[in-house]
């Protein structure tokens, strides 16, 4: 007779298992995030990122002198902002180079490289790479990722931002934005640079 209430009992958490995984699937299925993937496996974010002609949304970010810095003090530029999980991984530190390459022939263009990273990590990564033509910014105490839609929502790097780019223009609208289908994929760095020329 114990046997038989075991088995019941394993065959009900089984059955419920089965549930919650059914239901979440489907919680995420649902979701408003954006579908991406890591190494080929999927993954959602929270969001999605603000269609192009939209004005911007205000947000504040960290500084690598801990000061803030909010998106209306680059009011009158460009602003490209290249968002990423970490500068610590191989993907995310090219773009950032790549951008501080083609930073310093822009007018008029303030490139912001966004992450989770502390502000110390990303001014060491600066000071040994000699960064100098973007500014790096941090949302490790804000709401940037979820107000761009942005941080990912599951996976390993839930929590981190997805890698994106999103281009504004003087007047504060958006006009080119790219969220990178997989995480370890670079930006089209030339289809951004193309929305400001």
């Amino acid at each position: 007779m114990t046997a038989v209430k075991n088995a019941i009992q394993v065959f009900r958490r089984f059955v419920l298992g089965l549930a919650c995984l059914l239901i979440t699937d489907i919680a995420l299925a649902q979701t408003t995030g954006t579908a991406i993937t890591l190494g080929g496996k999927p993954i959602h974010t929270v969001g999605k990122l603000p269609p192009v002609g939209s004005t911007i949304k205000e947000v504040t970010l960290t500084g690598v002198d801990l000061k803030d810095n909010t998106l209306a003090d680059y009011k009158g530029k460009y602003v490209v902002m290249n968002i990423f999980p970490s500068v610590n991984t191989g993907v995310c530190s090219k773009s950032v180079r790549k951008f501080n390459e083609d930073a310093a022939s822009l007018k008029n263009t303030a490139v912001l490289c966004i992450s989770k990273d502390l502000p110390f990590a990303q001014k060491a990564f600066c000071g040994a790479e000699g960064i100098k033509n973007v500014i790096m910014l941090s949302d490790f105490r804000t709401d940037f990722g979820h107000t761009y839609g942005v941080q990912m929502a599951d996976g390993p790097m839930t929590g981190l931002l997805s890698r994106a780019v999103i281009v504004v223009n003087p007047d504060g609208k958006i006009i080119y934005q790219q969220q990178v289908p997989e995480i370890g994929q670079e930006p089209d760095y030339a289809a951004a640079l193309a929305a400001i020329k």
